[in-house]
């Protein structure tokens, strides 16, 4: 028979299932940590359709995730951005569907600049004294360039995006990509030995630097020192197109161009070919354009030359007889202000004196010596005046009688020859000879029929 043997298999298993056991620390998390501060730097920040901010606190030793409901962002005093430090307050969850426990962020704080946004504002602020940003650093980028190179990962979007617009704005470039990380370990060294590699090669004519959106973390590979200076030592002209329109790294201020997305860098470097022919037609019409405008100011001209000049020497000489105008003018008006201010002196001095002296007592022996002056004046003017009438009245009397009208007056006549000189002898009268009778009122022309001189015995018939 045999003996019963009994076995002891230990505690009883108890036996979870995902979702309990996630359920199972959510509410030890949210029963140990129901109001928490916490500080960190926001990373990876994401906005959401429905109005929630998803980001990451983090600081050099670990991350955090966080969610910021929507509820709660519209009573943030300030959004969620990356690289800004703060402090955070809330409360630990566990979102089960993915197992990762995270931080329901109610109220944020900002404690200043973060590390990287330092360091990047650091960085920036040395090289800008530096004047590796300097405007007149920055190069022209090729007219017509056929020789692009590309530095950026040779997986992912944004290469294979680049290569297509490029080839469809202009088929039959000439494209070399040199592979590089574009982020993480590694990503600064290849990044910067491509820009070296295109420099020293001197095949391509500009340079893209490439790569896709992502947080601060993923795109800080372009805010390093050694990335930014091998841009600015590049021989050709460097488009940097990193992250976003948004996303501003050092390799932007420090590249010849900043195209705000990879794809914008594919159109900025190359025009269509629609683009360069409508631009060639757009110039043969301006040109065409010009030199008709031209050959007809040229014909215009020609006909109007002699005018031209003609009116060129009038306005020339009228302009010298201006000047000398104006000159005289000038002389004039300064002649006038000397004398004026001279004139101004002696009434300053004359006023001084006049102040200097009580001229009433010699004013009145004056205007009485004046008042007498005047009646004597008058008088004596009156008296003269007398004189000269009578004699004028007494001249007058005798210029009546000495007049020859006056003699004519009693029947006489004067007689003249035709070029009116008078006749004072019968002599000077021969017959047939004209002559013009002056009488009182009137005159006579006459013809001599005979003249009888003084003396003779004949008598007239």
């Amino acid at each position: 028979m045999l003996e019963q043997t009994s076995f002891d298999f230990g505690p009883e298993r108890r036996i979870f299932t995902v979702s309990q056991l996630n359920a199972a620390i959510r509410t030890t998390l949210e029963t140990a940590f129901p109001d928490v501060w916490v500080a960190g730097e926001i990373s990876g920040t994401k906005l959401a359709a429905s109005g929630h901010y998803y980001f990451t606190l983090k600081d050099d030793g670990g991350q955090l995730r966080c969610v910021c409901f929507r509820n709660a962002a519209r009573l943030l005093r300030f959004k969620p951005q990356d690289g800004i430090a703060v402090l955070a307050r809330g409360r630990i969850d566990v979102y089960e569907p993915r197992g990762e426990y995270q931080l329901l962020v109610e109220t944020l704080e900002p404690q200043g600049l973060g590390a990287l946004q330092l360091a990047f504002e650091q960085l920036k602020k040395k090289l800008a004294e530096e004047g590796l940003f300097d405007p007149s650093r920055k190069r022209p980028l090729p007219r017509f360039p056929t020789r692009i190179g590309i530095v950026t990962s040779p997986t992912g979007a944004v290469i294979r995006d680049m290569l297509h617009i490029l080839r469809r704005r202009l088929p039959g470039l000439h494209i070399r990509l040199y592979p590089a990380q574009v982020q993480g370990a590694g990503s600064v060294e290849e990044v910067t030995a491509g820009l070296a590699w295109f420099s020293a090669s001197g095949w391509p004519e500009v340079v893209i630097v490439a790569r896709g959106g992502g947080s601060v973390e993923d795109l800080w590979t372009f805010n390093e020192e050694a990335v930014a200076r091998a841009i600015a030592a590049c021989a050709v002209p460097v488009i940097s197109a990193i992250g976003h329109e948004t996303d501003f790294t050092i390799a932007d201020f420090a590249a010849d161009l900043r195209a705000p997305t990879p794809s914008a860098a594919a159109e900025l470097v190359v025009r269509t070919r629609q683009e360069w022919l409508d631009s060639i037609e757009a110039a043969r019409a301006a040109l065409e354009r010009s030199m008709r405008y031209r050959l007809t100011e040229a014909a215009r001209r020609l006909h109007e030359q002699a005018v031209d000049r003609a009116g060129a020497s009038v306005s020339r000489a009228l302009g010298k007889r201006m000047q000398r105008v104006d000159d005289l003018d000038y002389r004039t008006r300064e002649a006038w202000r000397a004398c004026l201010e001279r004139a101004s002196r002696q009434l300053a001095s004359l006023e001084e004196r006049l102040r200097r002296l009580d001229l009433r007592l010699r004013l009145a022996d004056a205007l009485r010596r004046l008042d007498l002056a005047a009646r004597s004046a008058s008088q004596s003017i009156q008296k003269h005046l007398s004189v000269l009438q009578s004699k004028a009245e007494s001249l007058t009397v005798q210029l009546a009688h000495l007049s020859p009208l006056a003699i004519l007056e009693r029947g006489y006549a004067i007689v003249q020859r035709e070029d009116g000189s008078i006749v004072k002898d019968a002599a000077g009268a021969p017959p047939r000879s004209k002559l013009d009778v002056r009488l009182a009122r009137g005159r006579l022309k006459v013809s001599v029929t005979r003249s009888i001189p003084d003396g003779s015995s004949e008598l007239l018939s």
